[in-house]
């Protein structure tokens, strides 16, 4: 093949059919479950309105407004890339079928990067502070009267309840710009004078953070029914600033791959060795996530 602008051009096309096509037919992901997408229009974006779960009252006087001068979250967009090289030598002896694999590879990594942002930061709840300024998953969150828990202590595997029946989710993806198959292939272009390398890669703008803790109980203690219960039971009896309770139902627990088993003993096995029945039998969804692993 003769190295032209047009050739060039026409490589890059192909590359980024081949990009479109497998973006569409990969499979499908798991953050969708956890997080909720919100769109971003610049470097950061604002997130102090979490402190403030809007509920139905009566109105008697005035509306009434909280005050979120205590709370402050943002999340600020971060850049991603993922780069490869295609030799000049390839494009002349017309052997650019042999860089289909890696382009497919381009896309899938573009694709599946959001589970790993999103598990990855679900993991770190125990650690890392959310709009309230206290860990995501933590023993005392400010609350009406006192504070509230959803961390069941514990020092093993960690394994997650979570109510994922709302708009708002435990978990926020903000995008700013989407995944974009770009070219370096100008041959007056200094790598490709230089090193022979024509230079593809993906790139995006995006970040993660924390959204609601109301909606994800975490513990380390060992996933078994009892434990279960309890975090059920705190996660149902939340409230709101006024004592009204907020609804709370879970419907998905959320393990790794090492907890399948524990979590299908509470929630699939419909009697016990003994030949008990078990009450907590299809209470909620399992999820099992490798990128919790």
């Amino acid at each position: 093949m003769i190295v032209n602008q047009a050739n060039l051009q026409g490589i890059y096309k192909s590359f980024r059919t081949i990009f479109s096509e497998a973006w569409d037919t990969a499979a499908p992901s798991q953050w969708p479950l956890v997080a909720m997408e919100v769109p971003s229009e610049a470097r950061e974006e604002n997130y102090d309105w979490l402190g403030d779960l809007p509920m139905m009252k009566e109105w008697v006087g005035n509306r009434v407004i909280r005050d979120l001068s205590a709370f402050h979250y943002a999340i600020v967009n971060k850049d991603f890339e993922a780069t490869i090289e295609v030799d000049r030598n390839d494009v002349e002896d017309d052997r650019i079928g042999i860089h289909r694999p890696r382009i497919l590879q381009l896309a899938d990594a573009a694709r599946r990067h959001p589970d790993l942002l999103v598990f990855d930061l679900l993991g770190k709840g125990f650690s890392t502070t959310c709009y309230d300024g206290q860990y995501f998953f933590d023993t005392d969150h400010p609350s009406a009267g006192g504070s509230v828990s959803n961390f069941g202590g514990g020092s093993g595997t960690a394994w997650f309840l979570m109510d994922l029946s709302r708009p708002m989710k435990p978990i926020i993806l903000q995008i700013r710009k989407r995944p974009e198959l770009v070219a370096l292939d100008d041959p007056g272009n200094e790598n490709v004078f230089m090193r022979r390398k024509y230079r593809y890669g993906v790139d995006d703008r995006k970040n993660v953070g924390f959204g609601l803790w109301q909606l994800a109980y975490a513990s380390r203690e060992t996933l078994t029914a009892a434990n279960y219960a309890v975090a059920r039971a705190a996660m149902m009896g939340l409230k709101n600033e006024d004592g009204v309770p907020l609804g709370i139902t879970p419907t998905h627990l959320v393990v790794p791959p090492t907890l399948e088993s524990a979590g299908r003993s509470v929630l699939k096995v419909i009697n016990d060795a003994a030949g008990a029945g078990n009450p907590w039998y299809g209470t909620a969804e399992l999820a099992v996530v490798p990128w919790l692993a």
